[in-house]
């Protein structure tokens, strides 16, 4: 009788090598950055992404799932939308800059979109190969930023400009205190800066 040989496939972990973890924040000069390239490049809806990205602080699977008639009212991009997010089932509300209203409006007339349409057409996927290509361009470590930096920067900027914990639980939406201050890692960075301000 013979014997039969089976060989097990064996199936690598999605993230053997790689950095897995907390993503960073853009920096003001990157957001700048970013935005003047995708202008000069007349890439309005990648724009219109972008901003929306950093002004809604959404998860990537709220962003892309965003429609026309969450950001407008009839033809006018609104200055704050509440939408529902996937993961929690919560509302949370957002603002949406003048400088985002005028990117989504031109992307909107841009493409002929109606209330009912998809605002970006995008999958979570493609959304981060987009920012992969904007981290790219800046010469940043891919390892470091994703979908989430997005998601991050506005939250940690208002922390870091106000220190108003509370809110920045709000605008992201989480329930506790201590999901926002883990988020932010700011028990680490002030600890930091408060011992680089003590001279001994």
């Amino acid at each position: 009788m013979e014997a039969t040989e089976y060989t097990a496939s064996v199936r690598l972990p999605w993230n053997k090598g790689k950095l897995v973890g907390e993503k960073t924040p853009f920096k003001l000069k990157e957001i700048w950055a970013i935005r003047v390239r995708l202008q000069l490049a007349v890439r309005r809806r990648e724009l219109a992404l972008f901003n929306l990205a950093i002004d809604s602080k959404l998860r990537a699977c709220d962003l892309v799932s965003l429609r026309v008639r969450d950001v407008c009212h009839g033809q006018t991009v609104a200055s704050r939308t509440i939408v529902l997010q996937q993961k929690t089932q919560r509302p949370v509300q957002f603002e949406i800059t003048e400088p985002t209203r005028e990117a989504v409006g031109a992307w909107i007339g841009h493409a002929r979109l109606t209330s009912e349409d998809s605002l970006t057409h995008l999958s979570t996927r493609q959304y981060a190969r987009i920012v992969d290509s904007w981290v790219r361009q800046l010469g940043l470590d891919k390892a470091s930023y994703g979908t989430h930096t997005l998601r991050r920067t506005k939250a940690t900027l208002i922390y870091r400009r106000t220190k108003n914990l509370r809110a920045v639980q709000l605008l992201l939406g989480h329930t506790k205190l201590e999901s926002t201050v883990r988020y932010l890692g700011i028990e680490v960075n002030d600890a930091l800066e408060m011992a680089e301000q003590t001279e001994v």
